[in-house]
């Protein structure tokens, strides 16, 4: 009769046995123990869906504008966000009136242009991040903070090395470094070679497009204020240099700034890679020191002397002359109230970074693991909370008299 029934109990099929609560299949246990981690994309405009296909998205914007210059209807619209506005052709010279030179000035269509190559930004920002310091990360396993230091030095890096290349090609082709009174001769500097305008409206492109990187690298709240003020100070000045009038100084002022500003991130880098490495921060804290001498030095000789002992002070909108007195006095106090800035913050570095080198190395305290419960009376006499002393009955000495 056994043997009968448990035969025909190994017939019932597994769905009877399941709901009879006397078998359950494989396939439901690890179902119930371990749940495997989805691989589903985010949600289409979501936050992370935006965060991680920021690059692809500003790109598909930048490819309407390009489209738009294939059709005659969308030509004339997209011509003012691709290419640069308000061209001026004059000739050469007095001597050879056929030979042409094309300038241009800045007008309100420049706001067009800017976002367009705003848009660039975000995308050769998105090509470095992710074919340059990407992998360089993976190999160096940096920790979080290094992480984003190591991203932000190389992002800024690279721009630095670029806009000092082109500053100071734009320099020697105009002569304005051998002719330092062309910072202040012939003002208003209404009219621009094709160099200078670009230069300056990459300047302003890459600035604006920080603000969107705040979001897309996912910034931390406490590091936002920082990033805040040294974007609003980049801003401040090349737009008050491109509308004023003075590209000339401003040029020469962005150039040695970069210069020094690239000589420190170019140092944390392989401070990264390094930390033994110092020599590049010393290098740059006497630098540092002398690019704002030279920077009040430059402004004080071009707005306090040449512009004030230029015949022409009047004030002139339409014709873009700024040169009176409240507009040179505002000039300066910017330019040195920034320039006493950062000196300010400098000190504070320095000050700081002195004080961790200088400060002896604090001795690490053992902790002791204390055990739940009241100790011994044994325990009390021989140690503090589980901890032998050396006149304890349990040290090595007094068990060898013991033995003995």
């Amino acid at each position: 009769g056994a043997v009968a029934w448990a035969a025909s109990s190994s017939s019932w099929a597994p769905p009877q046995r399941a709901r009879a609560g006397l078998w359950w299949p494989p396939s439901a246990v690890p179902a119930m123990g371990i749940r495997k981690k989805s691989n589903k994309n985010p949600p289409v405009l979501s936050h992370e869906f935006i965060v991680q296909n920021h690059a692809d998205i500003v790109s598909c914007m930048a490819m309407v504008f390009l489209l738009g210059l294939m059709f005659e209807v969308t030509a004339k619209a997209a011509v003012v966000f691709v290419t640069l506005q308000y061209n001026v052709t004059i000739s050469a010279t007095e001597e050879q009136p056929m030979e042409t030179v094309t300038l241009y000035h800045y007008g309100i269509k420049d706001l067009a242009t800017v976002f367009f190559y705003m848009l660039v930004a975000i995308i050769i920002h998105a090509i470095i991040q992710e074919y340059v310091l990407d992998k360089i990360n993976r190999r160096m396993h940096f920790s979080k903070t290094k992480h984003s230091k190591f991203n932000e030095s190389g992002q800024l890096s690279a721009f630095y090395l670029f806009s000092c290349v082109w500053g100071t090609s734009i320099l020697v082709s105009e002569n304005y470094v051998s002719d330092p009174t062309s910072l202040w001769r012939d003002y208003p500097h209404t009219m621009m070679p094709f160099q200078m305008k670009f230069f300056y409206i990459s300047q302003l492109a890459y600035w604006f497009h920080a603000f969107p990187e705040l979001y897309f690298q996912k910034t931390k709240k406490e590091d936002i204020p920082r990033q805040l003020v040294y974007i609003g100070l980049y801003l401040f000045h090349i737009t008050g240099a491109y509308l004023l009038n003075l590209t000339h100084l401003g040029l020469v002022l962005l150039v040695l700034h970069y210069f020094v500003e690239f000589l420190f991130h170019i140092s944390r880098l392989f401070y990264f890679s390094d930390e033994k490495y110092q020599k590049g921060f010393s290098l740059w804290a006497v630098l540092f020191v002398l690019g704002r001498l030279l920077t009040l030095i430059l402004s004080v000789l071009t707005v306090g002397f040449g512009l004030a002992r230029a015949e022409n002070q009047t004030l002139d909108v339409s014709s873009g002359n700024f040169n009176v007195l409240p507009v040179r006095i505002s000039v300066l106090a910017s330019i040195c109230l920034t320039q006493a800035f950062m000196m300010w913050k400098f000190i504070n570095f320095q000050l700081r970074r002195w004080r961790e080198h200088s400060s002896p190395p604090q001795p690490v305290k053992k902790k002791f693991v204390t055990t739940k419960g009241k100790t011994s009376k044994k325990e009390r006499e021989n140690g503090i909370n589980g901890a032998l002393t050396s006149n304890g009955a349990d040290s090595p000495r007094s068990r060898k008299e013991k033995s003995s």
